[in-house]
């Protein structure tokens, strides 16, 4: 299973803060960085503010080296199509084509109050979203000695872009994610190189995946070309008297943690790792809610990644 660390800075933190957590993983041999895309904390005072992903991401791909960078997920509320794509194509050239996109309808109203973003119903932002990966993909692909590229819908209209700038990879991927049971499977099947389930057990990871798999199969894909993955939020302690302290400084429950994150000693952690794995996940997105804990970084390279690769 590739591991990847995944932060959630709209808690609370620096762009130096995140810089430290990238450069850790990445001298650590972790897979990803990957960093959430919201405006408003959660239940914290998320001081010192938030900070905007794609901004964000264009530093680290000038202070990082190797490590791939990307979002779980961008919301397609925040940004209109074009301008994602020529930031996501810029930030992947910045990088040396080390960039996944990960992005989803949007689901938090009161970061678009907070902050004068329409959040629309649930059906427009998914019919909004939907065109976006039509588009986004679609000027990513667009022939430089072509006619342009040209979308037509009932939310974006673009008539015979050149599609400039294009990414230093082909196509960066793209992650799809949610438990949906019907348009977020075939949306997936069409667009994702990758599927997401955020924080879901292990039960519910089958399940989706199979309709994912089954949507793959009834668009004529192969269900092996695509990536499947989690996120699960971690605690990593050596004793259980370090794994209680590491979920005190999160803030969180540590039965909760138990029950329904990723928690405990690294054997436990390799084990309950290891059930997603065989309920078909390939890589896992951890979750790290203390960023100041880099030595919780070494511990699970040290101590988890090699019994879970």
């Amino acid at each position: 299973m590739d591991l990847r660390i995944f932060t959630e800075p709209q808690q609370g933190a620096t762009y130096d803060d995140l810089l430290a957590v990238a450069l850790r993983a990445e001298s650590l041999g972790f897979g990803a960085f990957f960093r959430s895309d919201h405006y408003l904390a959660m239940g914290a005072d998320g001081l010192p503010g938030p900070s905007d992903a794609w901004v964000t991401l264009a530093g680290l791909a000038r202070d990082t080296t190797t490590i791939r960078l990307g979002t779980l997920m961008t919301s397609a509320t925040f940004r209109h199509p074009g301008p994602l794509a020529i930031a996501v194509a810029g930030v992947d050239q910045m990088s040396g084509g080390r960039v996944e996109l990960g992005l989803g309808a949007g689901w938090y109203a009161e970061e678009h109050e907070k902050y004068g973003i329409p959040f629309p119903s649930t059906k427009e932002r998914f019919d909004r979203f939907e065109e976006q990966l039509a588009i986004i993909t679609g000027l990513w692909a667009a022939p430089l000695d072509g006619p342009g590229f040209t979308h037509e819908g009932a939310h974006y209209t673009v008539r015979d872009s050149p599609g400039l700038p294009k990414p230093a990879q082909a196509k960066p991927p793209v992650v799809i994610g949610g438990v949906g049971k019907v348009r977020t499977p075939a949306l997936a099947a069409r667009y994702a190189d990758e599927f997401n389930l955020p924080f879901a057990d292990v039960a519910t990871t089958a399940a989706q995946l199979a309709r994912v798999a089954a949507a793959c199969e009834a668009a004529d894909r192969d269900p092996a070309t695509m990536t499947w993955s989690n996120a699960v939020t971690i605690v990593v302690g050596a004793d259980d008297a370090e794994v209680a302290r590491r979920a005190a400084a999160t803030g969180r429950d540590l039965e909760d943690l138990r029950a329904n994150a990723v928690a405990g000693t690294p054997a436990q952690v390799v084990e309950r790792l290891g059930a997603y794995a065989e309920a078909g996940s390939q890589r896992a997105y951890l979750q790290v809610l203390d960023l100041a804990d880099l030595d919780h970084l070494d511990l699970i390279a040290a101590e988890v990644a090699p019994q879970i690769a």
